[in-house]
């Protein structure tokens, strides 16, 4: 092989900045999950919670970034739920482990917390494999660990065992098949007005009753939502997922 052939193949492409800036805005996302681990460590959990509600806002955002310049691949695809699995599995479950069952969980303790990430990184690897435009099959792994950590940020006390309960409950419907909404048909162009309107009456509401609550209460709606059969996303949309596709 001549030096100028070998040259040529060791030149490489620079990545374009639409595929790098989604990737900044998911390790955005890690760093959250990174420091809440460590505030967690230092007795911060309030802080470290909301920390992770600030990782969701980052894994929200990396999506629509990258839809909206053209953006997607393979490496963000795998990026994304690397990601995932740090600030919504690990994260979550061990600033819930050091809140609420540290000092009495014992073994049962480390071992709920194992089940819930483990669950999480399942679910996760579902996703990657099983592609679907439609409802989500099973608790996503980040309304998953925003559930957890959403009682540490309202300042709720929980027994131990109800602890246990609530981490083993919420990691078996990240790997069952019960369907959740997917808001990604959502959008500026197919919202009903009406109904976004109402909701954000209700949030109001909601928040002046329940005040520091408001976290756990919305996100308990949303856990709640797919046993009981409700598709938020679908009843925000004017038209569902099919319609939509047939459009486009």
């Amino acid at each position: 092989m001549s030096k100028e052939v070998y040259r040529k193949r060791m030149v490489r492409k620079p990545i374009p900045i639409r595929k790098l800036v989604p990737n900044m805005i998911t390790s955005g996302s890690i760093l959250c999950g990174v420091m809440s681990l460590v505030l967690a460590f230092h007795g911060h959990l309030v802080l470290a919670a909301w920390l992770t509600l600030m990782a969701a806002f980052f894994d929200l955002m990396d999506g629509k970034v990258a839809r909206s310049l053209g953006g997607d691949s393979a490496f963000g695809v795998e990026f994304d739920s690397l990601a995932d699995v740090v600030s919504f599995g690990i994260a979550p479950g061990m600033v819930f482990y050091i809140s609420y069952l540290y000092a009495f969980g014992g073994v049962l303790g480390a071992l709920t917390t194992a089940f819930f990430v483990l669950c999480g990184a399942l679910r996760l690897a579902r996703f990657n494999v099983v592609h679907s435009s439609g409802r989500f099959q099973g608790l996503p792994i980040p309304a998953g660990g925003l559930f957890l950590m959403s009682f540490i940020a309202s300042g709720t006390v929980l027994h131990p065992l109800m602890a246990m309960a609530i981490a083993i409950i919420t990691g078996g419907l990240m790997i069952s098949s019960i369907p959740y909404g997917n808001f990604k048909h959502v959008s500026k162009d197919n919202i009903n007005i009406i109904r976004l309107l109402f909701l954000i009456g209700c949030f109001v509401t909601i928040s002046a009753v329940f005040k520091e609550k408001i976290t756990l209460v919305c996100a308990s709606v949303y856990v709640l939502s797919g046993p009981l059969g409700i598709d938020w996303g679908k009843w925000l949309a004017l038209r569902d997922e099919e319609e939509v596709a047939d459009n486009q």
